[in-house]
């Protein structure tokens, strides 16, 4: 039956043919959504631009990480080690803390329980950098995700936390800044090796401070003025009054778990 409304002549409009009003409430409401989508921290890009722009950004760094390299070189030439041990311990495991350590517990036989200890220990902390990373790499591939962060060192954890937080959505950055890093560090522990016999002592050259000073120039990078003034005063107390108490590296573990607490709270 036709409503008394239409002539028998008359179609009904159809969804295509609704009023102009209508379509355009729509595409207002697809446009917000879209813009909204495109400013969330987990819309980010992944290709070689992003590749590109981490590794030249990070290449300044590296080269400070390769005073390092060097050093952590010198001493694995004392502790026995072969530059092939030492290039295969660089590629895979790309933490200078840990490999020190590592190093510095060396002996005949290897105390395997105690050096393994000692690193996890150590690199605890990757796990809170990781986890800072989660709101921009949450819906990256599971290749993606692991493969950046396998190449995710302190300096250019760092210089990507800069770039995602300043809006530039650059997924890639870490793995690119990351390559730059794993590059220099497995060139420099080479050269280190090769050169062990002629350095006596790396702190003659200031190469034991390379390191010190490379985080001192990312830290004045990330300075935030007074939003990471608390967090940051929490980290230091509680990592120099735990460093009083226990041995080893769990003032590192101690001061970024203090200070994400201390975030939290503050935020809260």
């Amino acid at each position: 039956m036709v409503p008394p409304y239409w002539s028998d002549s008359t179609e009904m409009p159809t969804t295509d043919e609704l009023p102009e009003t209508e379509q355009s409430t729509d595409s207002v409401t697809d446009e917000t959504e879209t813009s909204i989508d495109d400013t969330a921290p987990s819309a980010v890009t992944f290709d070689r631009d992003g590749i590109r722009a981490g590794f030249v950004t990070c290449v300044p760094v590296a080269l400070g990480v390769a005073g390092y390299g060097i050093a952590f070189g010198v001493l694995a030439d004392r502790a026995g080690l072969s530059i092939a041990e030492v290039a295969l311990m660089s590629a895979t495991v790309l933490a200078g803390a840990s490999q020190i350590i590592a190093i510095e517990l060396w002996a005949d036989p290897v105390p395997a329980a105690t050096v393994v200890l000692a690193v996890f220990a150590v690199n605890l902390r990757y796990s809170l950098m990781g986890a800072a990373l989660r709101p921009w790499f949450k819906h990256l591939s599971a290749t993606r995700t692991y493969g950046s962060l396998f190449f995710m060192a302190d300096e250019n954890w760092a210089l990507t936390m800069r770039d995602l937080t300043s809006g530039s959505r650059r997924g890639a950055f870490l793995l690119g800044s990351g390559l730059a890093i794993w590059l220099f560090w497995v060139a420099s522990s080479v050269i280190g090796v090769a050169v062990g016999g002629v350095i006596d002592d790396p702190a003659t050259f200031g190469l034991d401070f390379v390191l010190v000073a490379t985080f001192v120039a990312l830290a004045v990078e990330l300075w935030d003025e007074a939003s990471t003034a608390v967090p940051w005063a929490v980290a230091l107390v509680t990592a120099l009054v735990t460093a009083q108490v226990l041995a080893g590296q769990w003032h590192v573990i101690a001061g970024g778990v203090a200070a994400a607490v201390a975030e939290v709270v503050r935020r809260d």
